[in-house]
């Protein structure tokens, strides 16, 4: 199908510097968990990202001095020349496609503890290290020496990238996590020399290592600069206005303007508090500012909403990193005029997750994220089926609708029996919940692939038992029956049942996604600490009822922390009314109240409740996988080759562990059976 011509203006090529990007998707800098640990996973996932068309793909930041780093997160690092080899086979996987290969050099200063190198860190001002963990480490102020010496250490780190084959430097002064951020900000920059107090005076050091990058590099690199769109604390940072007299009197002084949020909680917030393209307040009328390109952020999904930004003068690029993950073929979908089949991001921030938890990241709707090297998984192809014919999947939940889609791209005839009426399952009906009706795409987009798929049967009002599988004959079975929540207070706290009272009105997740929803002085008991209790309690609240939610952890949604929400979670709780009681427990629910206990004194209050809503763990639906498993001597007189158990109906998880679990089925059916193997590659360290 032809490209709508009302998209061409996305693919026109772009001069950066020396430099010319074939279209205007750019892939900005995001980390994805692997960093020096996993380099050729991260490697691979970024050609990927130039085969689906983008024009420009950049690393993650990567650290370019072994006097600030970020341990425990798992970044890139450039410390020497033995570093070389590594980000250099990411500059090839991105060049082999006609992409720009970008590398972003970060100098994390008041951000780098150097719990690895034990290095003291160096800033601008002498204040403690603001990270993530509080790591009770402070940083010593440079010196005029310290400074010189950065300035060498940022072209000796530019040097490197040049040998490795990058086309651009990314100077990092953005999420409050780059020296240049920290030297513009008067938050962080309390110097009363020439690098202190006035706009110009902060603004030396940039200008100082652009002038010595340029003398290093010509015309051979092109440079930008990621500067933050915002950083206020308190009445200090560096603001919007700022920003604007920042640009205004250096309009010249990068080949291409990076801008980003000041705070990365605020430039990757979830589609749960922040829309698509909700920078563009920020960005509007900085273009006007400079002759030089500029690119932004925004989570764009959206094609319409990408011409807005070109044509509107905002942005010259289109800058992505959660929906480059989604979907790394975004670019050549729009291109060849299959809209339809862009798995756009659903802003969950799963990804992030990643980094967060120094493990390789996922994404909920794409699952092949990171898995393209260590498993040979590529987003938009599948090998063809096995030995085998058909596969009937019972579930239409995250799991089953990946597992058909997965499935039917082998070219196995698959029938998907559904219980209920329609598809999704989970997802269904949390996408009715306040903020999750963007993660509705996970199912909007497998419902629409299995549309265009004629060996693949959808049965709806089809819930299965075990006897009837066994009658129909299919070859492979895949149960994907999903999970509800327990009404017992098993979970973290408790691993048997609770005392309840049968007199009070108990709740769970389900009940009120059911449209039951308790009235009067609630009690939310939050032991699960991801995103559903929060999400019920601010329901809860909106309907009216006088909410307390209770949680044995210090943080409301605790396991949030990872996906850069928990504070913004906390706060519109707390402005719709939500009492909050953190470090408590419930230990028992009577007639007309619970008993609450400290979880570290044991002290125990009561809590006075007309309803009790019970957020702790799942239980998988998997009667009939047990059923089937207990009658396997039938299996080869039904016909049937294998029965695999996935998703939440073998352990209940985010909805991205569905996702990826319907995925890997699809992908290791009818495959050699690997034994005790490892089921993926991994990079080992060479031993000195």
């Amino acid at each position: 199908m032809p490209r709508d011509p009302r998209y061409d203006i996305l693919f026109e090529p772009v001069k950066i510097g020396p430099l010319t990007a074939k279209n205007r998707f750019y892939q900005v800098p995001h980390c994805n968990g692997g960093g020096y640990r996993d380099p050729s996973a991260a490697a691979e996932m970024r050609g990927i990202k130039a085969q689906g068309g983008w024009g420009v793909v950049f690393t993650e930041q990567c650290e370019m001095h072994h006097s600030s780093e970020i341990t425990p997160f798992i970044e890139l690092r450039l410390w020497e020349d033995k570093d070389i080899p590594q980000i250099a086979k990411m500059a090839d996987r991105i060049k082999q496609h006609g992409a720009l290969a970008g590398i972003q050099l970060a100098y994390s200063g008041i951000n780098g503890p150097n719990l690895y190198t034990k290095e003291v860190p160096l800033a601008p001002s002498a204040l403690p290290i603001r990270t993530f963990t509080n790591d009770p480490v402070q940083a010593r102020a440079m010196t005029k020496k310290d400074i010189k010496n950065l300035r060498r250490w940022f072209v000796n780190a530019i040097k490197r990238s040049r040998t490795a084959g990058f086309d651009l430097v990314c100077l990092y002064g953005a999420h409050g996590f780059g020296v240049f951020q920290h030297f513009l900000s008067t938050a962080t920059n309390q110097r009363s020399d020439e690098y202190g107090g006035s706009l110009e005076n902060r603004s030396r050091f940039v200008r100082e290592v652009v002038a010595d990058a340029r003398d290093e590099i010509g015309d051979s690199m092109a440079i930008t600069l990621r500067i933050s769109l915002e950083e206020m604390v308190g009445d200090l940072g560096f603001s919007n206005n700022e920003l604007r007299d920042f640009i205004a009197m250096h309009a010249d002084l990068p080949d291409l303007w990076d801008l980003a949020h000041g705070a990365w909680e605020d430039c990757s917030g979830p589609s749960r508090f922040k829309d698509e393209a909700a920078q563009q307040p920020l960005v509007k009328g900085i273009k006007e500012l400079t002759g030089k390109p500029v690119v932004g952020v925004g989570r764009f999904t959206s094609p319409d909403v990408m011409i807005k930004q070109i044509s509107s003068g905002t942005l010259d690029f289109i800058g992505c990193a959660r929906p480059s993950i989604a979907d790394p073929f975004l670019p050549n979908k729009i291109s060849e005029g299959r809209i339809e089949d862009i798995r756009e991001c659903i802003g969950c921030n799963i990804c992030i997750t990643g980094d967060m938890t120094m493990s390789i990241s996922r994404c909920t709707q794409n699952p092949t994220f990171m898995e393209e090297w260590r498993k040979d998984w590529h987003p938009e192809k599948m090998q063809s089926k096995g030995h085998s014919e058909n596969v009937l999947v019972v579930g239409a939940g995250p799991a089953g609708l990946e597992a058909a889609r997965a499935l039917a791209v082998r070219g196995y005839d698959v029938a998907l029996a559904e219980a209920g009426t329609v598809l999704g399952g989970r997802v269904a009906r949390e996408r009715t919940l306040p903020g999750l009706s963007a993660w509705g795409r996970v199912a909007d987009y497998r419902e629409y692939q299995l549309s265009q798929m004629a060996n693949v049967d959808t049965y709806f009002e089809s819930e299965l038992n075990a006897q009837q599988i066994l009658e129909f004959g299919f070859q492979n079975i895949a149960i994907a029956t999903g999970a509800h929540w327990r009404r017992d207070g098993v979970g973290r706290q408790h691993v048997v049942p609770m005392k309840i009272s049968s007199d009070m009105r108990l709740y769970t997740p389900d009940d009120l996604m059911n449209g039951s929803l308790p009235t009067g002085n609630v009690v939310l008991y939050d032991d699960d600490h991801y995103y559903m209790g929060g999400v019920l309690a601010e329901l809860l609240a909106s309907s009216g009822a006088n909410v307390t939610l209770i949680t044995p952890s210090a943080y409301v949604s605790d396991w949030t922390n990872n996906t850069l929400e928990q504070a913004t979670i906390h706060s519109r709780l707390a402005e719709v009314g939500v009492n909050i009681v953190l470090n408590r427990g419930v230990t028992e629910i009577a007639t007309d109240h619970i008993i609450s206990n400290c979880i570290y004194t044991s002290q125990t209050s009561t809590v006075a409740a007309d309803a009790v809503v019970m957020v702790t763990a799942q239980r998988p639906n998997d009667t009939v996988w047990r059923d089937l498993e207990a009658r396997e001597a039938e299996w080869q007189d039904a016909g049937i080759r294998s029965i695999k158990v996935l998703g939440d109906a073998q352990a209940p998880g985010p909805i991205a562990w569905a996702t990826y679990a319907g995925h890997r089925y699809a992908r290791e059916l009818d495959m050699p059976d690997i034994g005790d193997a490892l089921p993926f590659r991994r990079e080992i360290t060479e031993l000195q």
